[in-house]
């Protein structure tokens, strides 16, 4: 199994250390376009190596068309948001839909039947962007994978419960359109009001979500980047689609309710197919939220698709 990570910035560095860790791979090829970046980090790729006592083959470089037959590739390069500058993950649309466009373009002809997992912000709209100019079967986002992970660890804070405890997905777009999919969510195998009510434990969905929506800000701000959250969050994602688990994971792929090139955050079973979402088991006014993040989602697809 060959991944190759294009980009290795505050994202990219703790992604792969991660992945390696997994063991689930032969090949790592890293790649970014600044000088020298990669091959350095490569060698403290093959430093791990030799602690973790594995014999993954680690490569790098600096142009994107030098990656070639990988079976995984994750995009990680582009802009990122800038600490203490109020910003949202739209706002570096236009910019990494060119990034993305040119990995995808670069990539897709020297890598036949390679899988695409986009984390290049806005994940969503940039998972579009690859999908149209790699043309490739498999393409997704890491959608709201991570905004559920976030979501999970603040409910079982709030209950004082093992994370473990604690079931629940948020789906729409990664940014400020996640929808909280309460429905989904359950506290010790009991749906969440229900544990509420029996437990006499009350909590505020206000708080909660807010939290879930926010708490990235305050991280960004404090530290530089999201790093280590990000990396358990996709090594979950490529861990199933490699040991085809068919695990229960809020990615983006085409939301086929919206159009078929749109790409929205839903719970789907994920491994080495595209499985269909969740979509109709959800409540209607849930529904409704996933419908206008998918719009807002291919408004930002659009605009930056204009600028290209």
């Amino acid at each position: 199994m060959h991944i190759a990570q294009i980009g290795t910035g505050r994202v990219g560095r703790p992604t792969a250390y991660t992945i390696m860790n997994t063991k689930l791979v032969d090949t790592i090829t890293v790649c970014d376009t600044k000088p020298g970046l990669a091959s350095a980090f490569a060698e403290e790729l093959r430093h791990v190596n030799a602690s973790i006592g594995t014999n993954i083959e680690i490569n790098s470089c600096d142009k994107d068309e030098q990656v070639a037959g990988a079976d995984i590739i994750l995009i990680a390069a582009g802009k990122a948001r800038t600490p203490g500058v109020k910003m949202t993950r739209r706002d570096l649309a236009v910019e990494n839909a060119k990034i993305v466009k040119t990995i995808a373009e670069a990539t897709a002809s020297r890598n036949p039947g390679a899988k695409y997992i986009v984390i290049t912000n806005p994940v969503d709209a940039m998972g579009m962007v690859c999908k149209k100019y790699t043309k490739a079967e498999y393409v997704i986002s890491t959608g709201t994978n991570l905004e559920s992970l976030r979501f999970r660890a603040k409910i079982a804070q709030t209950f004082q419960v093992p994370v473990s405890q604690v079931q629940g997905w948020v789906g729409g777009e990664h940014g400020d359109l996640a929808i909280p999919l309460w429905s989904t969510t359950k506290v010790a195998n009991v749906p969440i009001w229900e544990y509420s009510q029996k437990n006499r434990l009350p909590f505020s969905k206000t708080e909660i979500a807010s939290y879930m929506k926010d708490v990235s800000k305050l991280i960004v701000d404090n530290i530089g980047a999201t790093e280590f959250g990000p990396a358990a969050s996709f090594r979950d994602i490529i861990r199933a689609i490699i040991e085809d688990t068919r695990q229960i994971l809020s990615v983006a792929a085409p939301f086929k309710e919206c159009s078929d090139t749109t790409f929205v955050g839903m719970p789907r079973p994920v491994g080495k197919t595209i499985e269909p979402s969740i979509y109709d088991a959800l409540t209607a006014e849930e529904q409704k939220e996933i419908r206008d993040a998918a719009k807002a989602i291919r408004q930002t697809y659009e605009q930056a698709l204009e600028k290209l």
